[in-house]
Parts: structure tokens; C-alpha cells; sequence
């Protein structure tokens, strides 16, 4: 069955963006320092395989503010993979571009990706699709790709839910130059 794994970039105050993200200022102010990583991606190094694996993927499970925040990636996240959109509510007048599909029901939208993904892994992209995830039990591993910058605010990666703590299991770290990828398996 196909692992469902969270693909993060993380400030080292945890968050995913910085203040004021929207259309047009995506990452917010000063949160496009946490891709500074992706300048490596084809090389051979850490930050090279790490990208790699994650283009490997079979599937995308986004949450709806990331997918219309990127564009909607205009139906198509990477090599025609099928991109499940999680979302508090369906417009039936809303098609979504490409391979993309609306979800309202977690589990339904696990279940699709993995059988979309066959023996690959799923990625999951925003911090809402992941507390979903986490809160179903439904997912597996999360690769954070941790910058080593203080944002000071903006959008965090989790925040406080009262929930009883999640474990998670360093699995593998990888340290480049900017960013060290630690890879959890969860649970």
C-alpha cells in the first residue's frame, strides 16, 4: 500500500510562510527563504535526492487553500499525477482543472490517492490536509525540510489542538548546505 507522506518546508519556529500570505504573495512576506533549498535540486546532493523522491511520487493530496494558492497548479502538480484536493465544501459549478478532484471526505481521499499511487508514495501538501491526516490516523511519514531561519510569525506548519500528543520516529536526516530534511515516520 502506498505510504502517505508529508513534504514540508519548515522554518525552525515552525512555520510554512510568513505573514501575510495571499494571492500574489504566496509565501507570504519573507517565507520564499524557505525554498532557497530547491536551488540544489538537481544536483547530486542531499537536497538533489530529496527533490527527486518526492517528484516520484504517485499522487498529491493538497488541502484547497494550498491548491488555489498555487494556482491550482494548473492541473497538473508533476508528470500528470492525480491531485486530490481536501476541502470543507464542493461548488458542483467549481471543475478543477487537469487531473485535480475535490474531497470533503478524508478517508475517501486517502483511499483514491493510494490506489492512484500503486507501490509510490502519496505527497501531501498543506498544514490543514496534514492536521486532517494526522487526526484520521492517515498519515504515514513527514519529510520536513528544515531552514535554519527564524520567521517570527505567519502561517505555522501545526498548530495547538488540545489533541493527545502524536509520536513520531527520526527515520532519516539528511544535511545540505541551507536545509537538513528529516524524514518521521509517524506513530
Amino acid at each position: 500500500m502506498a505510504k502517505v507522506v508529508l513534504y514540508m518546508s519548515m522554518s525552525l519556529d515552525g512555520f510554512i510562510a510568513g505573514p501575510g500570505d495571499r494571492p500574489g504573495q504566496e509565501l507570504g512576506r519573507g517565507g520564499g527563504r524557505l525554498f532557497n533549498w530547491l536551488d540544489d535540486r538537481m544536483g547530486d546532493g542531499p537536497s538533489g535526492q530529496v527533490y527527486r523522491e518526492a517528484l516520484a511520487t504517485g499522487a498529491v493530496i493538497s488541502g484547497r487553500r494550498t491548491f488555489e494558492l498555487a494556482g491550482r497548479w494548473q492541473g497538473d502538480h508533476h508528470d500528470g499525477v492525480p491531485i486530490n484536493v481536501l476541502t470543507h465544501h464542493v461548488d458542483p459549478a467549481d471543475e478543477p482543472p487537469g487531473s485535480a478532484r475535490f474531497y470533503t471526505d478524508v478517508t475517501e481521499c486517502v483511499a483514491d490517492a493510494r490506489a492512484a499511487a500503486g507501490d509510490r508514495a502519496v505527497m501531501v501538501h498543506g498544514a490543514a490536509a496534514a492536521q486532517s491526516l494526522l487526526r484520521a490516523g492517515l498519515l504515514d511519514e513527514m519529510e520536513i525540510h528544515l531552514v535554519p531561519v527564524l520567521l517570527g510569525e505567519g502561517r505555522r506548519l501545526f498548530e495547538p489542538t488540545g489533541a493527545e500528543p502524536v509520536e513520531l520516529r527520526l527515520v532519516r536526516q539528511l544535511v545540505d548546505r541551507d536545509v537538513t530534511h528529516l524524514r518521521y515516520v509517524v506513530g
